[in-house]
């Protein structure tokens, strides 16, 4: 059976959340959003304890992705071991921030900063750093009742884990039963031929996806195959977190992320047509 729960990124409102941006969760709310997803990092700051009564009062589950200012040094995979001591204390951080706002995931590239891509060869090494760190935050985020979720990335992005075949192996690589995938239909246009195929062999170890259209716009009418990945939804069966994720294209934010087309300049409106697209799908 097929258990979806919609939600949106915080992005498609606000480039940084605030204690102000509370007000988004009731929108969401009144949109027929069940989840949203608030990116954290060194740059933003907001009262934990508030936003999770405000969320649980409206009955939005939270979900934390390292969105905002993740220094380059803090990396799981990096061949300094010193660097890599440095990304476990950064994403203990973040986790703990997970945790205390009672987000159910902290989603992202967890295992390689993003924007590091080598064109020399394949780095195993970075790979088995990655594994074995990655078990530990695992383990960590259990005891925070923080589901762990790894999200494969274009190779404009990351030269480490690129498609959901290459993320499910390192899932499985790891062991840990606390380490989920989300898979991006944004990332992997470039990636993967076939969806449907490449989300189901994600199989039991996904926990979701970014329902991003190929140019960040409103789900529908790009790219995206989207009877193959609902198909693929329907076949792996479960409980399911479905996020629109885009930029605010109102003001200078989408540049600033490098779209440069009017994806999204109105979040209720971006939210209201891709919800009755992604439902119509379902």
């Amino acid at each position: 059976m097929l258990r979806i729960r919609y939600g949106a990124h915080c992005y498609m409102w606000t480039d940084r959340w605030t204690d102000d941006d509370i007000r988004i969760l009731e929108s969401a709310r009144r949109l027929g959003l069940e989840c949203i997803e608030v990116s954290i990092g060194d740059d933003v700051v907001f009262d934990t304890a508030l936003l999770k009564k405000e969320a649980a009062a409206l009955d939005i589950a939270l979900t934390v992705g390292p969105g905002g200012l993740w220094p380059c040094e803090c990396d799981i995979s990096d061949s300094d071991p010193a660097n890599r001591r440095l990304g476990l204390e950064w994403h203990r951080k973040s986790l703990k921030t997970a945790g205390d706002m009672g987000a159910v995931a902290y989603c992202g590239a967890i295992y390689r900063h993003p924007g590091k891509v080598s064109c020399g060869p394949f780095d195993a090494d970075g790979l088995s750093w990655a594994r074995d760190n990655l078990a530990i935050l695992a383990d960590y985020a259990a005891g925070l009742g923080v589901a762990l979720v790894i999200e494969p990335m274009s190779h404009f992005r990351t030269d480490l884990v690129n498609t959901p075949q290459q993320a499910a192996g390192l899932t499985e690589a790891v062991g840990h039963p606390n380490l989920k995938v989300l898979v991006d239909t944004y990332h992997i246009v470039t990636e993967v031929r076939d969806y449907r195929a490449a989300i189901c062999g994600v199989g039991r170890h996904l926990w979701g996806l970014h329902a991003c259209e190929s140019d960040r716009g409103v789900p529908g009418g790009g790219l995206v195959p989207w009877k193959q990945v609902f198909d693929a939804l329907r076949e792996i069966g479960g409980d399911f977190h479905v996020l629109m994720e885009s930029y605010n294209s109102a003001g200078g934010f989408a540049r600033s992320r490098g779209i440069f087309n009017d994806v999204c300049p109105d979040a209720e409106a971006f939210v209201v047509d891709g919800l009755r697209f992604l439902r119509g799908m379902e």
